[in-house]
C-alpha cells in the first residue's frame, strides 16, 4: 500500500495560533470533528455554561477551525445552529511557538483521560533514546508518515473514535 502524500502545511497566523491554544477549544473540535454539535450539546458534554461554551465556538467559527451549517427547528421554537470541524488545523504546521500549543494538548489529553468511565484504554509510553541526527531525522519521518497515513483515511463507517498523541523531543533532563 502506498503512503499517501503529505499535506502542505503553513503557518498558523496569531489568531489561528491563539484559537488552538486552549485545551477547551481542542475538544471542542474533537466533539465536532465527525458530528455536527450544537452550543447546547457542546456545554451540557463538557460540563460548562452555554455562555462560555459560546465564546470559544465563535472564536473557533471566526478563525475557520469550525463551520457553522444551517439552523435547525428545537424545542419552544428554539433555533439551534450545529457546527461541524472543518480539519483546518491539520493543514497548520505548529512547529514555530510550539509552547502554547503543547500545554493545550496535554491538557485535552489530561481532561479527556481524566473523564473515562471504566478501565482505561489508553496506551501511553516513554522512551529515552540516544540518537544521532541522521537516526532522529529517520524517526520523526516514520512517524509524522504514519501518522499523515492515517490521517488521509476516510472515517470507518460504525468505527470506534480514537485520538493519537505523539511528541518526539530532545529531552533537557539527560546529559
Amino acid at each position: 500500500m502506498s503512503t499517501p502524500e503529505a499535506p502542505r502545511r503553513r503557518p498558523a497566523t496569531d489568531a489561528e495560533a491563539r484559537a488552538l491554544a486552549s485545551s477547551l477549544r481542542l475538544r471542542i473540535l474533537r466533539m465536532c470533528l465527525d458530528t455536527p454539535q450544537t452550543n447546547a450539546q457542546l456545554a451540557e458534554r463538557l460540563g460548562r455554561a452555554p455562555a462560555s461554551v459560546l465564546h470559544h465556538v465563535r472564536t473557533l467559527v471566526d478563525t475557520g477551525f469550525l463551520a457553522a451549517l444551517p439552523v435547525g427547528r428545537g424545542p419552544r421554537g428554539s433555533r439551534p445552529r450545529p457546527y461541524l470541524a472543518t480539519r483546518k488545523s491539520w493543514t497548520l504546521d505548529g512547529r514555530d511557538d510550539v509552547g502554547p500549543m503543547v500545554t493545550a494538548l496535554v491538557d485535552a489529553l489530561q481532561e479527556v483521560t481524566a473523564v473515562r468511565d471504566g478501565p482505561p484504554e489508553t496506551m501511553m509510553s516513554r522512551l529515552g533514546l540516544r540518537l544521532s541526527e541522521a537516526q532522529q531525522v529517520d524517526l520523526a519521518e516514520r512517524l509524522e508518515a504514519l501518522v499523515e497515513e492515517y490521517a488521509a483515511r476516510p472515517p470507518t463507517t460504525g468505527g470506534r473514535p480514537w485520538s493519537l498523541f505523539v511528541a518526539l523531543h530532545p529531552d533537557p533532563d539527560r546529559d
